[in-house]
């Protein structure tokens, strides 16, 4: 018989709207980074019995040994983490193994639930339709002016094949760069830009870093946990090339087989693994001369009340409709040739306080999702929200069937150094633990 843990444990690591890990070396010099004088080690006890991935803790993990750690928000400068910085994030982990997986269980405890990511609202002072800011925004005197609309994640990292030389002493920040200026080949002439974000490569062409990043509110809807990497791609050379944007970050079973024509000459990849796509447009307002383009919603349910994601597969039986036509007051004409007027009501609007208010009840997610497929969807995983705090168990192959080095090969069973991190309710924003040691009781 199962038992549902109400205990505060585990934790969210890396990532980002389009960072993970952001901000975390400047010029491969280490942030301080809080120790917390707590255990630093976590064991994998050996069993013959497979804990069942489903959120519910099973007796099993009542004798493994649990590590009890904190992550904290750093400070990496430039303000990429203002709001957040110094708050901190306790979380517990187990982790058990037998001849064939390793599974982790992960605690933490949460006031919030927080699945929606930047949904979709009607403003009708404007009559535009607008997405909410992922992470808290503030104005010029450092006041916050609306609350963030980000998303729970966690994450881990993992040196693949011990390729990291300064994996062992850094984890976490063994791939992080604050970058120096870079060119901006649009203006004229070319001028140096301040870089005001921090990008993850690793120091050298053969370094690899397994990533583990789950999107809470996303991937276990699949039952999975997203599996990525990080390599060199270039490092710092290619800042400039590619709008200070470059960075070492990709999906498993994706490798850069291209770029870009024009520029920023971002990265192209070699295949479709799955998960999330924007549901986001430009359309021209109806009527509108001269032409006057705005973002919409892609898809909408129309009858869907507190929905924070719209599936794949309902965009592709028509459950979810798609938006055709808006016009000057906002009124969406969908692919059925029914409207949704925004403005009859506040199921569509902000309610509440402007700060830290909510919506109605038929705001609009900003995603559709699709199951992770490839070397992405290695990892199985379930979260489940007690009201309190979040309970996750996942579990993967000790050794999985990569052939591109990029997962971590556990079936050594040698101590493995690890980082971990969470987002709470935050885009990039994120408390980190690095240098953890995985050992397994042989």
């Amino acid at each position: 018989m199962k038992t549902m843990s109400l205990k505060v444990i585990a934790g969210s690591l890396i990532g980002a709207s389009a960072l993970i890990m952001t901000g975390c070396v400047r010029e491969n010099q280490m942030l301080d980074i809080p120790n917390n004088n707590q255990s630093t080690e976590l064991i994998s006890m050996k069993t013959t019995t497979q804990p069942v991935i489903d959120g519910v803790v099973d007796p099993i993990w009542e004798n493994a040994t649990k590590l009890s750690t904190t992550t904290q928000v750093p400070d990496p400068g430039n303000g990429l983490f203002y709001g957040y910085i110094g708050n901190q994030y306790p979380v517990t982990l187990k982790s058990v193994y037998d001849d064939t997986y390793i599974y982790f269980l992960a605690e933490y405890a949460d006031a919030t639930k927080s699945v929606q990511v930047s949904p979709w609202y009607f403003n009708p002072s404007t009559h535009l339709w607008a997405q909410e800011p992922s992470a808290k925004t503030f104005d010029a005197n450092g006041n916050i002016t609306r609350d963030g609309w980000g998303e729970d994640k966690l994450a881990f990292l993992w040196n693949i094949d011990h390729s990291t030389t300064k994996f062992a002493a850094q984890t976490c920040y063994a791939s992080c760069h604050l970058f120096s200026p870079y060119l901006d080949p649009t203006t004229t002439p070319a001028t140096m830009i301040p870089n005001q974000s921090a990008n993850h490569y690793t120091n050298g062409a053969n370094e690899k870093i397994d990533m583990w990043w789950l999107k809470i509110g996303r991937d276990p809807i699949y039952g999975q946990f997203s599996d990525e990497y990080q390599d060199w791609s270039g490092g710092s050379s290619i800042t400039s090339l590619v709008g200070g944007k470059g960075n070492g970050r990709h999906q498993d079973d994706q490798v850069v087989n291209g770029a870009s024509t024009t520029y920023p000459f971002g990265p192209t990849y070699s295949s479709n693994v799955g998960g999330t796509s924007n549901n986001t447009q430009k359309l021209n307002i109806t009527g509108k001369t001269p032409a006057l383009s705005v973002s919409v919603p892609k898809y909408i349910i129309p009858n869907r009340n507190d929905y924070y994601y719209i599936l794949a597969d309902e965009v592709t039986n028509g459950v979810a409709q798609q938006v055709m036509a808006v016009d000057s007051f906002g009124v969406l004409t969908l692919k059925d040739g029914s409207t949704i007027d925004p403005n009859i009501g506040t199921d569509f609007q902000r309610i509440g306080d402007a700060v830290y208010g909510g919506h109605g009840a038929k705001i609009i997610p900003s995603y559709v999702s699709a199951p992770l497929t490839n070397g992405r969807a290695d990892i199985s995983c379930q979260a489940v929200y007690t009201g309190t705090s979040w309970i996750i168990e996942w579990k993967r192959l000790l050794k999985t069937a990569d052939t591109k080095k990029q997962d971590i090969d556990f079936s050594s069973l040698e101590d493995q150094p690890f980082g971990v991190a969470i987002f709470n309710k935050s885009n990039y924003q994120h408390g980190i633990k690095p240098n953890l040691l995985l050992k397994f009781q042989k």
